[in-house]
């Protein structure tokens, strides 16, 4: 009888693979454990001041104190991030529906284009109650009520652009899909996914940025013809605005800069490096994004160990997803059931639709009667001239170097940072520079109300610019040098197609932004000096202000019939070009 060796079980349990790459640990390994750990107690020591006692009939104040700076940072970063999570939860459900099903496509874009005009202030008035009841007696119903705020200047922009990726996924994808028989998770997970990662992850530091712009607005509530203002450098921001203090301006620009830079070096420029794994080429690129926190990361083992860990719960979610279907299997329907289908579906929806509508109606007519509508819409033509110049000439600068910094990864790195800085910084921020320069120059603030207006559209723009060329195939650019194409024919034949989509996005969200933005840009206030544009911001700020729900009603519905409209007419148009002749 003789002995032999056998083999080592490749598949060892997962205790000792674990034990067994816990061994293995570096210095590099230790520091990455280490800045998890203190995130994670940080987290946990910030989030413990959301959940004291809180008494509605009390007012809050800041202190502005600026030794309190770094602990309200910290709160306005958590609310940031937590507002960031929802959003792409929101994105991935509601694009996806949306761009799944014909029925709820043509009920949820519609709502989509509503809820991004509508502003900030307006969903705040609404949700305050809301969360207050829902939480009584705790300070967690305000912060949930600043964090849904931010949401909504986040989520809508992101939704956007990732149902947009969905509606326009390259054949090939599709058919590879189908081919392999993959269910509509894996689907969703290995293609649709992927294919959209670089779009998405672009979208979601502009919208960051969106969020850092409504922060005062956040982060100040007002409720019931009363003030509370949440620990954040928002509201120490707008506190010291309203104070008329500028040493303590300052600081709030100090700290809201070093803010952005940091979220950005430690965040959004890895989550950027790392997308560019998703994109679709068949030569790889000469020159690539780099993070240094990314390669850090990468020499750590963690992330290995952690993928070895969660390997089984993603074959496990792999398995659990076949309910949803195979892809493979082409949806055939009577055409009588589907109308049938079609029938009942919206007999529901309009019932709903019309019940709101008339119940609205109601109100409005027993409180300040239908007339009320009539200034808002004149007001809205003063901002919708408004919105027109600043798209047009965004469009006009800001194409042109998107598509530089997107083709360069090296510009790219040097860019990024300066831009996101200067996408985030509130206009309320900017107030008392703005008011000082109106008044040297004469400047009117019916225009200078559009310069602070693009502080917070403009950039939409850019940022899908920047991404559109940054997926554009880099075999296709070498092709484009091969054969000598340069000037006006290059723009033709590659970079319009290739950023065509992708700038539709930004200019639908830019628009709908430009709206919003309206209602702080169109006043511009410092201590006790205010200007006052002619518009429907104004016209939303005051109402909002006074505690008028029948004026505030009818501004918001206003904006939204003047948003929904203008995307009808054009900007849904030029989706539909994008589908079917720009798109590579």
């Amino acid at each position: 009888m003789s002995l032999s060796t056998r083999p080592a079980d490749s598949r060892t349990s997962l205790p000792a693979r674990v034990a067994g790459g816990i061994s293995r640990l570096t210095w590099v390994d230790l520091v990455v454990a280490a800045a998890v750990l203190v995130g994670l107690y940080l987290v946990l020591r910030v989030g413990k001041g959301t959940a004291v006692s809180f008494d509605p009939a009390q007012v809050t104040k800041v202190d502005t104190d600026p030794a309190n700076l770094p602990y309200y940072a910290a709160r306005s970063l958590l609310r940031m991030f937590a507002a960031l999570a929802a959003s792409v939860a929101f994105t991935f459900v509601y694009a996806y529906a949306a761009a799944r099903s014909r029925r709820l496509e043509r009920i949820l874009i519609p709502a989509l284009d509503i809820l991004q005009s509508v502003p900030v202030l307006g969903f705040l008035t609404i949700a305050v109650t809301g969360f207050i009841a829902l939480f009584p007696g705790s300070l967690l119903g305000l912060e949930c009520a600043a964090i849904f705020a931010i949401f909504t200047s986040q989520a809508w922009n992101m939704t956007f652009t990732f149902y947009h990726s969905l509606i326009t996924l390259p054949r090939e994808l599709d058919e590879l899909s189908r081919s392999f028989g993959l269910s509509r998770w894996m689907r969703f997970w290995k293609v649709e996914l992927p294919s959209g990662a670089i779009g998405l992850v672009w979208n979601g530091m502009m919208s960051f940025g969106g969020g850092w712009f409504f922060l005062v607005a956040s982060e100040a509530i007002s409720v019931n013809n009363r003030e509370y203002a949440l620990p954040g450098v928002g509201s120490f921001a707008g506190t010291a605005i309203a104070d008329g203090d500028l040493g303590k301006v300052g600081w709030a620009i100090v700290t809201m800069a070093v803010m952005v830079i940091g979220v950005n070096f430690l965040f959004w420029r890895p989550l950027t490096a790392w997308a560019e794994k998703f994109k679709n080429e068949q030569s790889e690129a000469t020159d690539v994004q780099r993070s240094l926190v990314l390669d850090f990361l990468r020499r750590s083992h963690w992330p290995r160990m952690l993928g070895r860990v969660l390997r089984p719960v993603g074959e496990a979610l792999g398995r659990a997803g076949r309910v949803f279907g195979i892809d493979d299997r082409p949806l055939s329907v009577d055409p009588a059931r589907r109308r049938a289908g079609d029938l009942a579906f919206w007999l529901v929806a309009g019932g709903l639709i019309g019940w709101g509508l008339y119940d609205l109606t109601r109100y409005l007519s027993d409180t300040a009667g239908l007339g009320v509508f009539g200034e808002p819409l004149l007001l809205g033509l003063a901002t919708l001239a408004r919105v027109v110049v600043l798209v047009a000439v965004a469009t006009v600068v800001w194409v042109p170097i998107g598509v530089k910094i997107g083709f360069s990864p090296r510009l790219a790195r040097i860019a990024q940072p300066l831009v996101q800085i200067l996408a985030s910084f509130p206009a309320n921020f900017l107030f008392p520079l703005a008011v000082w320069f109106f008044l040297r120059t004469g400047l009117d603030i019916n225009i200078g109300g559009i310069l602070l207006m693009a502080l917070g559209a403009q950039w939409y723009i850019l940022f899908n610019t920047i991404a559109g060329a940054m997926a554009i195939p880099t075999d296709l650019r070498e092709a484009m040098d091969d054969l000598g194409v340069t000037g006006w024919q290059r723009w033709k034949r590659l970079i319009i197609p290739g950023v065509f989509p992708s700038y539709v996005t930004g200019g639908i969200t830019a628009s709908g932004g430009a709206w919003n933005a309206s209602i702080v840009a169109e006043i511009v206030t410092f201590g006790s000096t205010t200007l006052t544009a002619t518009g429907l911001g104004a016209y939303i700020a005051h109402a909002t202000t006074d505690g008028d729900y029948p004026r505030l009603i009818a501004g918001v519905a206003v904006m939204s019939l003047y948003v929904v409209g203008l995307n009808r007419l054009v900007w849904r148009r030029l989706y539909r070009l994008a589908e079917t002749r720009f798109s590579i």
